[in-house]
């Protein structure tokens, strides 16, 4: 609903509570909003579109400041400069609750905290762009309880506002909120504040040791120090006063928690995130007094353990665990366990460990599970013994030791969106089966020894994202369907198989396809002249993606899918897997037996990062603005019978660090360019005819003369042009001056008798001059 007009009224004399949350009021002004009434007191105006100029008063605006308000709530709007806080200095004077949050603030806060709103009990400012110090103020204020400036830019150092607090407000302040800042130094005194309750500098650039004085934290529930650079050893004895501890969070700092086997800890938590701290090398037993936990991240601990079998009867709470990254060994019991409750999704993270055998039935649960890269060598028993009402949404044990076919019972599993069994022995064909997973997002099934087709029944499952069914034993031809019924895929590997035949033009109604490698089959004909159908191709893009990542699971986070999308491509003539593959754009067609020509159309995917059209039997000539491909990183059209010359537009391609167009029927000069020039003898080797600079080889062309030292080379190319040019101008010069004198002469017989006239008289005048001059010369010397 949109709102204008001013405020004021006297009709709202006795209004004591305004709450217009969640309405449009970006065109409404505030310059009166205090004369509602002398006896308001609560303001509610969350997510209201307001702006700047809502609150820009006027030079002869006069009113008098409220006395009465005690909360004000402005968050989830677009203020953006400080006119909100000239605003609130000169019309609040008593405010005991302010909510700025998730505005877009700039600057560095005022002072006027410390002096007008010195009354303030609550205040929120997070997810803004403030910056700069904390200020010292703020530890001045007697009255406050709470105090929120995550998500912001604040920098330098936090004692200031421990070491500045008065005495009025130490038994008061109960809430510091300055997670994810660039806030640095070590961490304060924390005994200044004897009843704190929760105190969270996660993600900041903190380093140094945990002070001790954390234990004197009595009244302390919630802890979260992740995301620093803190360092040292944690003892017993920092927790031994933590009774009321419910949330412990240190996940990615280096330290080092040193606690004995017998140790009984106080507390009894609820989230608990260690993830890459030193835990090890012995399963941490003080987790057994943990009978309440909900979350917990002990990934990349150090653990090289088995797991006693009381761990896995304490799940009956957990709703998400990640105990990937260590050396967990042994089988997982069997148990009959109930995980959590219906209403809640369970994360089960156990990948990159040593588990081996079977999975547990109570683990198809789980809403996500991810046993990758264990020792896990059956498969069967559990898919198929899963019960059909399943809340199953990702599923992911690659890289195990399953030799076995797949099962053909997935039809009771169609909520999956994500199953990946890749890196496995997996023999057999595809069960038709699959094809009952509908929703299903992203189906990896690469590094097999699967046989057979790929099943009609996948042309189901029209939301397929992701389809890598790379490094098997499939054949026959690529399905048309794939083209026509999943055209939601953005990513296509069918390489290092037995697929042949054309290549369907109904790939081309692939229009969201970034990643496509039919690499290392046996297809032939040509390649279709539709690719300029590849949207997402034609816009230019981020260059690649990264080629290494961890799953990082924070207890703050929501979760909504665990999977980290991955494709496994020959990058640079390396094999890499590329995680969150889908900022990458890739045309893979090598090692085929392709023929005809590179289609010009090729040009257009202006969002190329990587092209391999090498070890084909492709012919013509690479196309002439191949260089429109800015955003190429790799290209390789080595190993076909290309001819022509090399494109003098490939030099335009900057930032270009591979290129491969060896052993083709490349002729001419290597065009020049700084970026062509970086490229040694082997990306052009093979190619007989090719000159220039990187192969070392003269042009015909080029002047055999040697250069003065330091002088400058001028482009051959050019040079060889301008001299073709000026022969060819004094030919026709000499043509037409010889012939347009001596022709008419020759051809015309006046002129012809006329010319030969004036040659007798020329020739008796020079005789006679001739004669004449000998005669004086000789009495000349005849008198001396």
């Amino acid at each position: 609903m949109a709102m204008s007009s001013s405020f004021y009224s006297p009709n709202y004399a006795a209004l004591v509570k305004l709450d217009l949350s969640y309405n449009n009021l970006s065109s409404s002004s505030f310059h009166s909003i205090f004369n509602f009434s002398s006896k308001i007191r609560e303001i509610y105006l969350r997510n209201c579109t307001l702006m700047d100029r809502s609150f820009l008063v006027s030079p002869a605006f006069t009113v008098n400041s409220s006395s009465s308000l005690l909360i004000l709530d402005l968050s989830s709007n677009f203020l953006k400069s400080s006119v909100i806080f000239h605003f609130l200095f000169n019309f609040t004077t008593s405010l005991r609750s302010l909510d700025l949050g998730e505005n877009w603030i700039e600057g560095p806060l005022p002072d006027g905290f410390g002096k007008v709103l010195n009354s303030l009990e609550f205040l929120n400012i997070a997810s803004n762009q403030l910056q700069g110090k904390i200020p010292v103020y703020l530890g001045n204020i007697c009255t406050l309880r709470e105090l929120y400036l995550r998500k912001n830019n604040f920098s330098g150092d936090i004692p200031n506002i421990f070491q500045n607090s008065t005495r009025g407000n130490m038994y008061k302040f109960q809430y510091l909120d300055l997670s994810d800042n660039w806030i640095t130094g070590m961490l304060p005194n924390l005994s200044t504040f004897p009843s704190l309750r929760k105190l969270d500098l996660s993600n900041n650039k903190l380093t140094g040791e945990i002070p001790k004085s954390i234990g004197l934290l009595h009244e302390l529930e919630s802890l979260h120090l992740e995301g620093n650079y803190l360092g040292g050893d944690i003892m017993e004895s920092y927790f031994t006063n933590l009774f009321m501890l419910k949330e412990l969070d240190l996940t990615d700092n280096p330290l080092s928690l040193n606690f004995s086997t017998s140790w009984v800890p106080p507390f009894h938590l609820y989230n608990l995130g260690l993830a890459s701290c030193r835990l090890g090398p012995s399963f941490p037993n003080w987790l057994q007094t943990q009978s309440h936990l909900s979350f917990l991240d002990i990934s990349n601990a150090e653990i090289n353990d088995c797991v006693p079998d009381w761990f896995w009867s304490k799940l009956q709470s957990i709703t998400t665990m990640n105990m990937s990254h260590n050396g967990f060994t042994g089988t997982i019991p069997n148990l009959p366990l109930e995980l959590a409750s219906d209403d809640d999704d369970v994360f089960l993270i156990l990948n990159s460990n040593q588990f081996e055998g079977g999975i547990p039935a109570f683990m198809s649960q789980a809403f996500a599970l991810d046993l990758s890269k264990n020792k896990i060598s059956e498969l069967n028993t559990f898919l198929c013994g899963m019960r059909a009402n399943t809340n199953m949404r990702t599923l992911d044990l690659s890289n195990n030791q399953i030799a076995e076919q797949l099962p053909n019972c997935w039809e009771h599993l169609n909520s999956l969106k994500c199953v990946d069994v890749s890196g496995n022995k997996l023999s057999g064909m595809i069960p038709q089966s699959m094809g009952t997973l509908i929703i299903l997002e992203a189906l990896v099934l690469r590094n097999n020894s699967l046989v057979g087709g790929l099943p009609s029944t996948l042309r189901n499952c029209t939301r397929l994202v992701v389809l890598d069914v790379g490094e098997n034993l499939l054949s026959g031809p690529i399905p048309k369907w794939i083209g026509e019924s999943l055209q939601q895929l953005k990513i296509l590997s069918l390489r290092v198989n037995h697929f042949i035949g054309s290549l369907p033009l109904s790939l081309c109604y692939l229009q969201q396809i970034q990643v496509l490698d039919l690499s290392r089959n046996n297809l032939f004909q040509g390649i279709p002249t539709c690719l300029k159908n590849f949207t997402s191709m034609v816009e230019r893009s981020t260059i690649s993606s990264e080629i290494v990542k961890g799953r990082k699971i924070s207890s703050t986070d929501t979760y909504y899918d665990v999977y980290d999308s991955n494709v496994l491509l020959m990058w640079k003539s390396t094999e890499y897997v590329f995680w969150d593959p889908e900022i990458l754009r890739s045309i893979d067609l090598s090692s085929n037996n392709l023929t005809s020509e590179i289609p010009k159309e090729v040009v257009c995917l202006i969002g190329l990062v990587s092209l391999n059209l090498s070890r084909n039997n492709l012919s013509g000539e690479i196309p002439f603005e191949i260089g429109n491909l800015t955003s190429l990183d790799f290209l390789d059209m080595s190993r076909n019978g290309l001819h022509g010359k090399i494109p003098s537009s490939l030099s335009k391609i900057d930032r270009l660090a591979k290129l491969d167009l060896s052993h083709n029927l490349l002729y001419g000069r290597i065009p020049s360019g700084t970026q062509l020039q970086s490229f040694d003898g082997s990306s052009f080797e093979g190619n007989l005819d090719l000159c220039g600079e990187p192969v070392n080889k003269t042009c015909p062309s080029d002047k055999t003369k040697v250069k003065p030292e330091g002088v400058a080379d001028h482009d051959d190319g050019d040079n060889s042009v301008f001299y073709e040019a000026l022969y060819k101008s004094l030919g026709i010069g000499f043509f037409t001056g010889f012939w347009g004198l001596i022709g008419p002469i020759l051809i015309w017989r006046p002129w012809r008798i006329s010319y030969l006239r004036f040659l007798n008289r020329l020739i008796d005048y020079v005789y006679v001059m001739v004669t004449v001059n000998v005669a004086q010369v000789a009495k000349r010397i005849a008198d001396y």
